[in-house]
């Protein structure tokens, strides 16, 4: 961490974390970074939670760890509110001008200082190297404990399969939808951001239109440890990833579509041995490249 300190050379770090009721998880992230990475070696400059409004301690936790800590609606307010992790993500780039920006997660687990260094660290010692994604073990929670494999399910059963067919030389990321990823800031400015959890995906198809993938890197963290989501959960991420997904296949002259894609998402589920509907709309905008 000390060789990376000096490597700077001047340049500044952001650590942007988006949250929405992270509680349990987000005070060891924020320490880690601030007693590691902030205090003990001066890598890190800015430390700052973009929080979509969390109804448990989030920002509090947070705020007392020793984060800046952001309501995503406050910053940017004469622009139009939307909710959703891709939002955060945009809402950031208002919120520092630090020259390398890297986004976290405010759910992992097992968080250690190396979720930072090893996706900061191909940026400083690398000018040729725009943007840095990770990849890693994704273990899922069973009864029994932890099953070392099984985790990012909509990486592997929805968006490794569409990418091979449209996209096949981004199969080559292993973790196409992680949320550990670090870019020169004038890249991130380049690229419009999908508000929901389309981010990842379109930000990795766009880059490597833009970017190329000579300055596309991967790095290794071992393992990720976070949450499960249900399988409710993962339908609706699912539901907006297709919408960025396909507006890019349209774009880049791969599909053409015969009518405006739907936002409303029909679910069924059984309640007290009735069986229920629920339709939901869930639009995936898209804030603009702010430095197009």
């Amino acid at each position: 961490m000390a060789s990376l300190a000096a490597a700077k050379n001047g340049q500044r770090i952001a650590v942007c974390i988006p949250t929405l009721n992270e509680a349990e998880s987000i005070g060891a992230i924020v320490t880690t970074i601030r007693s590691e990475l902030m205090e003990r070696h001066p890598l890190v400059d800015e430390l700052l939670v973009i929080d979509s409004g969390s109804s448990d301690d989030t920002r509090l936790i947070a705020a007392d760890a020793g984060a800046k800590v952001y309501l995503s609606d406050q910053i940017a307010p004469d622009e139009d509110t939307f909710r959703g992790k891709g939002e955060n993500l945009w809402k950031a780039l208002h919120a520092t001008d630090c020259d390398l920006v890297c986004f976290i997660d405010g759910d992992i687990g097992n968080f250690g200082p190396h979720f930072v260094t090893g996706l900061v660290g191909p940026l400083l010692t690398d000018p040729l190297i725009g943007h840095v994604k990770a990849f890693y073990e994704r273990p899922i929670t069973q009864a029994n404990g932890f099953r070392p494999t099984g985790g990012g399910r909509v990486s592997e059963i929805l968006v490794r399969p569409l990418l091979s067919l449209f996209y096949p030389e981004l199969t080559a990321f292993l973790q196409p939808l992680s949320g550990e990823y670090a870019a020169r800031r004038e890249v991130f400015r380049s690229l419009p951001f999908p508000c929901g959890y389309g981010v990842e995906l379109a930000h990795l198809i766009d880059l490597s239109r833009t970017l190329g993938l000579d300055a596309m890197a991967q790095t290794d963290l071992d393992q990720r440890q976070h949450r499960n989501r249900s399988d409710e959960e993962l339908g609706r991420m699912s539901f907006g990833i297709l919408q960025v997904l396909f507006r890019r296949l349209q774009r880049d002259g791969k599909i053409e579509l015969q009518a405006t894609l739907p936002e409303w998402l029909q679910t069924w589920q059984f309640e007290n041995g009735a069986l229920k509907g629920n339709r939901l709309h869930l639009a995936e905008p898209e804030r603009p490249a702010l430095a197009p």
